[in-house]
Order: structure tokens, then sequence, then C-alpha cells
């Protein structure tokens, strides 16, 4: 990967940590509701409900980030 192609692609990479990070909270808000049962699937279903449109993988991966 190129210094230029690493500066052009910033603000997308800054954008999906933002969206991440909000994610991240709603992620933690489903297993502290779950009082720390839910794993990645169920999470991911509970998101799913509420109209986010997310994959198990990408809730894992988060998930893995954040600790849980």
């Amino acid at each position: 990967m190129s210094f230029s192609y690493w500066r052009h692609t910033a603000a997308a990479r800054t954008a999906r940590q933002v969206v991440e990070a909000g994610i991240a909270a709603r992620i933690r808000k489903v297993h502290q509701d779950s009082e720390g049962t839910y794993g990645a699937p169920m999470i991911t279903a509970e998101l799913r409900n509420e109209g986010e449109r997310i994959n198990h993988k990408r809730v894992a991966r988060i998930m893995r980030t954040i600790g849980l």
C-alpha cells in the first residue's frame, strides 16, 4: 500500500471507526442486558431486530476488539 493511497483513504477509515464505535456501544449494551450470556450470534440477532444490517463476523470482530 502506498502512502498516497493511505492518505486518500483516511476519511473513509475515520468514518468507519466512528460507525464501529457506535456499534461497539450497542454491543456492550446488549451484552450487559443479557447479563453477559449472549455471544456474537445472539447479539447479531438482537441488533438485526433493532433494524441494524450487520454480519455476525463483524459483531465477533468488534467484540474481540472491545474485550468481550
